[in-house]
């Protein structure tokens, strides 16, 4: 099985419905191929569906997609994608591996077919982008629906001010970009520097680092990250530069009670653990009980012992604390801010998604009120960008339980991403994080 047939293989059970990043690893587990292919099975499976609708606008110049077999589709978007974004494939190679998969498909006809609309793509090319009409341009130019277009506008703006237009078009571009692999390294195993010198001889060049997180390291590149070494010793975790930063807002101290109430694999409740020296209790919710089990696989990775978990509904799950110093909400979200990485969603959500997420985290937000002690902190945080999910959920918050009030956090790494009521926003195109809404919460009374 060749990289362009694993591409194939997983565009279509996304297709189905299925997600990329599973299916995608599935696959590659499967195939026996070598790191180079790998690299390549994984740039054509999220490069066609981070420009999906730009490369069916060009195909439709050329071909009637609407009579044309669905597995034939997929095999043309695969070789679009090397047509016309990448720049290291002959054209012969990407036409003739489509040729060759659609003629196992349906026969020579659909192989001359195909043949036909991908040399006549690669001789003319795309369609001209329409003149004067910006937002049309990066639609097309981006493949981003128009309603998250508007989203991530309205999320830009500042006040009544107008977004300049490279400010948005960088934002669309960063959300459809291959994301960095941000490492997370566990002082409890290793120290940072140690970890950037192992990770430079894999890598080849030293791995960068931020201000915005002690403890990360950008480790774009590595091979076979999930594989390697530091991660299996318990020295690393793979975490996102947002996400990280999100467990920094907790703010957490040894000794103190903590409940993560969407933990679900567990990163930022190992995080929690991490900081405290695996000295506080920690209390991990989830309804899903496979993800529990890969969170306390993680921690006994990573070596520590403070956490317990909890499946089932946050509201009614048995077991838990009457009260807690630190509560983090990590609430199920649109994922608004993630599309870089789960580019399948954008042509799966519309905005009435937007409003099913943010009753959910109304709900999850008055269950876990009455858990935060008097004195302590309730971190909200979503991986979206959407308003309605970030500073107007935050806003409707207060109003209902006025004992709480926002308190932004101290510290320089927080300059220049508060928003004007204290909240936290992180963007990919300014952070080279998630695009993640976080704000910290202080119980009064």
């Amino acid at each position: 099985m060749t990289a362009r047939d694993v591409a194939r293989a997983v565009l279509a059970r996304v297709e189905r419905g299925g997600w990329a990043t599973p299916s995608l690893a599935a696959a590659l587990a499967a195939s026996g191929m070598d790191a180079r292919d790998r690299r390549l099975a994984a740039e054509l499976t999220y490069g066609v569906l981070r420009h999906q609708a730009r490369l069916d606008r060009a195909l439709a110049a050329y071909a009637d997609l609407s009579r044309t077999p669905p597995a034939v589709i997929i095999a043309l978007r695969v070789a679009a994608y090397q047509l016309l974004v990448l720049d290291r494939i002959p054209p012969h190679a990407a036409v003739d591996d489509a040729a060759s998969a659609a003629r196992a498909i349906g026969g020579a006809k659909l192989a001359g077919f195909a043949n036909a609309v991908l040399r006549r793509l690669a001789s003319a090319g795309e369609p001209p982008l329409p003149a004067g009409d910006r937002r049309r341009t990066l639609e097309l130019t981006w493949s981003t629906p128009r309603w998250i277009l508007d989203e991530i506008e309205r999320a830009l703006a500042v006040g009544d001010a107008e977004v300049p237009a490279e400010e948005l078009a960088k934002a669309v571009e960063a959300m459809n970009s291959a994301p960095p692999l941000w490492l997370r390294v566990n002082p409890r195993r290793a120290t940072k520097e140690a970890m950037a010198s192992e990770l430079a001889a894999l890598l080849g060049t030293n791995p960068s680092s931020t201000s915005l997180a002690d403890l990360a390291l950008d480790a774009t590149g590595l091979p076979d990250p999930e594989g390697s070494p530091q991660i299996a010793a318990g020295k690393v975790t793979v975490q996102d530069l947002g996400a990280q930063l999100i467990g920094l807002l907790v703010d957490a101290e040894p000794g103190q009670m903590i409940l993560d109430g969407c933990a679900g694999h567990g990163g930022k409740a190992t995080h929690q653990a991490e900081l405290t020296d695996d000295r506080a209790t920690i209390h991990a919710v989830d309804l899903g009980a496979d993800k529990l089990r890969r969170l306390a696989a993680s921690a006994r990775r990573l070596g520590l012992t403070s956490i317990r978990t909890f499946p089932g509904e946050l509201a009614t799950v048995a077991g838990l604390a009457d009260t807690y110093d630190r509560v983090l909400l990590d609430a199920p979200c649109s994922g608004l801010g993630v599309l870089r990485r789960h580019p399948e969603a954008k042509w799966r959500l519309v905005p009435a998604d937007v409003e099913r997420s943010v009753a959910t985290q109304r709900a999850l937000l008055d269950a876990v009120a009455p858990r935060v002690a008097v004195g302590g902190m309730l971190v909200y945080a979503v991986c979206s960008v959407a308003l309605a999910e970030g500073p107007a959920q935050i806003e409707a918050f207060i109003a209902r339980h006025p004992t709480f009030a926002i308190a932004p956090p101290n510290g320089s790494r927080w300059d220049g991403l508060l928003d004007s009521h204290g909240g936290v926003r992180l963007w990919p195109h300014r952070h080279k994080a998630d695009g993640f809404y976080a704000a910290r919460l202080i119980r009064t009374a």
